[in-house]
């Protein structure tokens, strides 16, 4: 039979788990600079497996007796034990989930570095294991607390209904009608039909931004200028969207210049070429100038085109093309920018034209005014 002087040896206990605990976190902090699984277990699961050894060494040196031999005071003891008992659930849980979150992070590194081609599978893969983590942590914490409520003899059989009903299928099934579900479903939906992924480049309602962050209920777009539109996942399957990297992180630049029709086109396009060869974000393969259009306004409409390796390569070749190509313009042929002609009846006509403040003499007949 355990007393009061049992309580020195708890004590102990815990704080030896503890050091224990933390002489094995120094030696994965050590380890980390090498082993990737090792500073993720050091950053996910360092408080949740001190909670777990100091959870588990109370229970193993604890007993109903030390509070007592009177029925009471056993009463309060076995009270206590039934706490640290679902106390001992919650930590466990907790270490478990924090793990699954390591283990997964190690994967997720390796994904990020994937560049060219082979990227746009990598953040396919990303997001669906982001997706299935999130939804094992629920399963996980939904089973967790059926056992919790196992330990109440009053609650066995509401737990006994929660652990029957953990099997995320039925559950979903059964709820489905709820939005909060409906978004859940159309989170999957979008992971695993690969419409959209982390890190894709969309236009949504005229907003242009890549993926940041995508869960089972809502999805974060991180604009251009660093805002952040937040949508719920339902969003996206049901409104239309546009995604520049559905099939490849490869993206087009487009630059439009409206200049006039004396505009020299083909040392235009000689110029984009040797300037498109020597910027370092063109990635060597795809580029041309044309006429486009023939505007309303007079203008002719010219569009450049110059393949990049990502959209943020892309928007920043854009930019140079049409810096580069602006100036050579106003350097080359200053007769080129854009100007509108204007006909009256008295440069049709050959005859000066007077106004009220001055004289102006008629330009030549069949030119107009510029």
């Amino acid at each position: 039979m355990q007393s009061a002087a049992d309580w020195p040896v708890l004590a102990i206990s815990v704080v030896g788990a503890i050091i224990t605990v933390e002489v094995f976190r120094r030696l994965l902090s050590r380890a980390g600079r090498k082993w990737a699984l090792a500073r993720h277990l050091v950053e996910h699961c360092t408080w949740s497996g001190f909670a777990v050894a100091a959870v588990v060494a109370f229970n193993l040196a604890f007993g109903p007796g030390m509070f007592g031999d009177s029925p009471s005071e056993l009463a309060l003891g076995q009270t206590v034990e039934r706490a640290l008992g679902v106390v001992t659930i919650g930590a466990v849980t907790w270490l478990i989930v924090q793990v699954t979150y390591a283990l997964t992070d190690v994967v997720l590194d390796q994904l990020v570095m994937v560049e060219g081609e082979r990227n746009r599978r990598a953040r396919r893969i990303m997001t669906q294991i982001a997706l299935v983590r999130r939804i094992a942590a629920a399963a996980i914490i939904v089973v967790a607390l059926g056992a919790m409520l196992f330990s109440f003899p009053q609650v066995r059989a509401l737990g006994a209904g929660l652990l029957a009903s953990a099997g995320i299928a039925g559950a979903i099934v059964g709820i489905a009608a709820q939005p909060t579900i409906g978004n859940a479903l159309a989170g999957l939906q979008l992971a695993f039909s690969d419409a959209l992924r982390l890190d894709d480049v969309v236009v949504v309602d005229n907003e242009w931004g890549r993926i940041e962050e995508l869960t089972l209920t809502y999805v974060v777009v991180r604009l251009w200028d660093e805002r952040r539109l937040v949508l719920p996942v339902s969003y996206f399957t049901q409104n239309p969207f546009e995604n520049w990297t559905r099939h490849g992180s490869r993206v087009v630049a487009v630059v439009f210049l409206r200049v006039d029709w004396s505009v020299p086109v083909d040392k235009l396009r000689d110029e984009l070429y040797a300037f498109i060869q020597g910027n370092p974000l063109w990635d060597q393969k795809d580029w041309t100038l044309q006429v486009t259009d023939v505007l309303p306004n007079g203008l002719v409409e010219l569009r450049a085109l110059m393949s990049a390796a990502d959209s943020a390569s892309a928007w920043d070749l854009k930019c140079d093309v049409r810096e580069h190509l602006v100036t050579f313009i106003r350097t080359n042929f200053p007769d080129s920018l854009p100007r509108f002609r204007v006909e009256t009846p008295e440069t049709r006509s050959g005859v000066p034209w007077t106004a009220e403040l001055g004289t102006h003499p008629a330009p030549t007949p069949g030119t107009g005014q510029t």
